[in-house]
């Protein structure tokens, strides 16, 4: 696994969203991915750093920190 940055391009109230890598590759995350900022103070735009990795429906980001 490796650690990139990126930006949430897209939040939903189930308590998941979506960050856009420097590829453009869409990162699936759930609310369970967040260290040290919790979902709720996440916004669309935002940068964060995640750990790449792959999930049962495609690329998942893993350990979510708001930059």
């Amino acid at each position: 696994m490796s650690t990139t940055t990126g930006t949430i391009s897209r939040l939903t109230d189930k308590g998941f969203g979506f960050i856009a890598g420097p590829d453009g590759t869409e990162y699936f995350f759930h609310q369970s991915a967040c260290i040290g900022t919790p979902f709720d103070q996440l916004r669309e735009g935002q940068t964060v750093t995640m750990t790449v990795g792959q999930g049962p429906k495609g690329p998942r980001a893993e350990d979510v920190k708001a930059e």
